[in-house]
């Protein structure tokens, strides 16, 4: 058995979805992994829809052992999560991701363009991107096979901020500027 089908069995035998793996000359082997795609919200199943640190240490402990049986010449091991840029690799993850933000781009341009970003809609047999042209929505419809590469559009929510007590600012002028001058805060 070659040492990506290795990996791949070892990694969906566990429970994960294999993302990508890369292979450096100077031995780094590197494993992507996520959650499947969830049958009911996180919530209601009590779980996590993210990678955690104890779900990439049980896949390296079993990656070294089965690496090593299948004789596999490595110099270090990393696994982890896809990030939040998330490389869409399988048909299966477009269906997955279908309604989010995606970076699209395409081997051949387009009009003369190849990189796109919008809503990733499902198709029929192919896919659709919905995306902001000239202040117009338009829509490009692709195939599978047409692109080079897809990711998530990284979304960082920092709504769990708002709910923070505001600070308040100081009305006499002379009080804020020696605050400020001296480092000494009113309590």
């Amino acid at each position: 058995m070659n040492w990506q089908l290795a990996i791949e069995k070892t990694v969906t035998g566990l429970g994960y979805d294999l993302v990508d793996t890369e292979r450096s000359p100077k031995g780094l082997l590197r494993v992507y992994i996520d959650k499947p795609a969830p049958t009911t919200p996180p919530a209601a199943s009590g779980g996590s829809e993210f990678i955690t640190v104890e779900d990439c240490e049980r896949v390296t402990r079993q990656l070294q052992h089965v690496l090593e049986v299948e004789a596999c010449a490595y110099e270090r091991l990393e696994v982890s999560s896809p990030g939040l840029d998330r490389p869409l690799k399988k048909p299966a993850d477009y269906l997955r991701f279908s309604g989010e933000r995606v970076d699209l781009t395409l081997k051949l341009a387009f009009k003369g363009r190849k990189h796109f970003q919008g809503v990733l809609e499902p198709l029929g047999d192919g896919w659709r991107l919905v995306f902001q042209g000239d202040g117009v929505d338009q829509a490009l419809d692709f195939a599978f096979d047409e692109v080079k590469e897809a990711r998530l559009v990284p979304v960082v929510d920092f709504k769990g901020r708002r709910f923070a007590a505001p600070v308040e600012a100081p009305t006499d002028p002379v009080e804020s500027a020696g605050n400020e001058m001296d480092g000494d805060r009113k309590r």
